[in-house]
């Protein structure tokens, strides 16, 4: 019998930038560690369209084809909860870790912004892949 798999959610209010940019990176360079989702207590009606285009560049996934912007009450139950950096009260969703990746919103920001914030995510992302099943 296999363990099953951690799972990870990646939160901020509007579930529209940060959090479905380490969504589609988990899934592409952390899938056989844990399983990824992301989520916000209010949604948008689609996800940042810049963040879209780097994260495609980047790393060819098209989000607009393989996620979606969705509620806490949306995701299964997590292991581990990383919110983005919330500059207002962060999302509460239970589990049995928690970090604060402490990261600025892009949105409005110039190209070079999105870029930077996907670099990092990508970094955080490796040391988390690194460490998950230490954490619980």
């Amino acid at each position: 019998m296999t363990a099953q798999r951690l799972k990870v959610a990646y939160i901020c209010v509007h579930n529209s930038c940060r959090s479905q940019m380490a969504e589609a990176i988990s899934k592409l360079i952390a899938a056989g560690e844990f399983e990824a989702y992301s989520a916000g207590t209010e949604t948008k009606p689609q996800i940042n369209q810049d963040a879209v285009e780097v994260i495609k560049e980047i790393y060819g996934v098209d989000m607009n084809l393989t996620q979606k912007s969705k509620l806490l009450a949306d995701i299964p139950p997590v292991d581990v909860v990383i919110t983005m950096g919330c500059n207002v009260e962060c999302p509460f969703l239970p589990c049995k870790y928690r970090e604060d990746w402490g990261l600025d919103d892009p949105t409005g920001k110039d190209r070079t912004e999105f870029i930077k914030t996907a670099q990092i995510i990508e970094q955080k992302v490796m040391e988390l892949k690194s460490r998950i099943n230490k954490l619980l």
